[in-house]
């Protein structure tokens, strides 16, 4: 068991600065081996070359593997509080709650003619995820059945999307058609400015995780036990839900709603790994997510280059089957 995780760890490893090398010479303009090493070497920012590669792909890459790892920790944590392994930001319409509280924000902006702050965009997006949450949370204690809870989960999602829709349909401001591109989901927007910012928020998540990881072991076992060996349950699923919900809002205040890396990602990583370890879900979620991100935002970007497909696009290609197959595999 222990090899076996070592040698998926160094495989995930590995993989991250293979695909970022890969991302950051690929692209609608391609650099040479020689430019790129006069590029990163010499810190060389004036030529178009240097533009691209320091201002546009290297920020873009970061983001990808930043929140690409938090969202899919966000599904593990959320999978954790909900024993359920179906359950993740995108299906229980968390992230789709965010997108619409951060779409208003946006035209209320646009409106009142004030500039937007990425702090205030978190801010947001963690109000519309933790209402969203509430939401499915007063819904699980109503239904057990997984199908029902999937289904309300996606109920709200399509609500908070349409709601999004009839803002920017009605909106009367050339500047929302920005929104309608962020709303499909995109690392294309990332600059140093966000990295600068996402990061530190991303690694409070993460510290919440990994302190709440003991507690999640002995959770697993049941609100029962857990109480018998002396926990706070009430405490802990709040802090589990405001670690999930940093993440997650974060993930769609700079980048929009992303399909089913918390679900998939977490299911492979706990399939490959056969653990139930905490601590190596936590960490192996984080890399599985920046792996599949930065795989994903890759094929976006070079499949019809020069034009771009939105990273959920991809993510659903890959995300939406082994969902299918986890439904499949619980049915028999």
């Amino acid at each position: 068991m222990k090899k076996r995780i070592t040698i998926i760890f160094i495989v995930l490893i590995l993989a991250i600065p293979a695909l970022f090398l890969l991302n950051l010479f690929s692209g609608s303009s391609n650099v040479g081996i020689r430019d790129m090493a006069n590029i990163i070497f010499n810190h060389d920012t004036q030529s178009v070359f240097g533009v691209i590669v320091w201002n546009i792909r290297i920020p873009r890459l970061l983001e990808a593997m930043v929140l690409g790892g938090a969202l899919a920790l966000s599904g593990y944590l959320l999978q954790t509080f909900f024993a359920n392994p179906i359950a993740g930001p995108f299906v229980l319409g968390i992230s789709s709650g965010a997108k619409m509280c951060v779409a208003m924000l946006m035209i209320i902006s646009v409106r009142l003619c004030f500039s937007l702050s990425s702090l205030m965009m978190v801010a947001v997006s963690f109000i519309g995820s933790c209402l969203a949450t509430a939401i499915v949370i007063f819904v699980a204690k109503k239904v057990k059945n997984m199908a029902v809870l999937i289904v309300c989960g996606v109920m709200i999602g399509y609500v908070c999307s349409s709601v999004t829709e009839l803002l920017v349909a009605f909106a009367d401001d050339s500047n929302i058609v920005n929104l309608h591109n962020w709303s499909m989901g995109s690392f294309a927007s990332a600059s140093w400015s966000d990295v600068r910012i996402t990061v530190p928020i991303i690694v409070v998540g993460i510290m919440m995780a990994i302190l709440l990881s003991k507690g999640m072991s002995v959770y697993m076992f049941g609100e029962g036990y857990a109480q018998s060996v002396g926990m706070n349950v009430r405490v802990f699923r709040v802090l589990l839900i405001v670690a999930s919900c940093i993440l997650s809002a974060t993930v769609t205040a700079f980048a929009g709603p992303i399909s089913f890396v918390g679900i998939a990602v977490p299911h492979v990583i706990r399939t490959v790994t056969k653990s139930n370890n905490v601590k190596v879900m936590v960490t192996a979620s984080f890399l599985g997510g920046a792996v599949f991100c930065l795989l994903c935002d890759f094929i976006a970007r070079s499949m019809f280059a020069p034009m771009e497909l939105s990273i959920s696009t991809i993510t659903a290609v890959f995300g939406a089957p082994i969902v299918v197959l986890m439904l499949l595999k619980r049915k028999r």
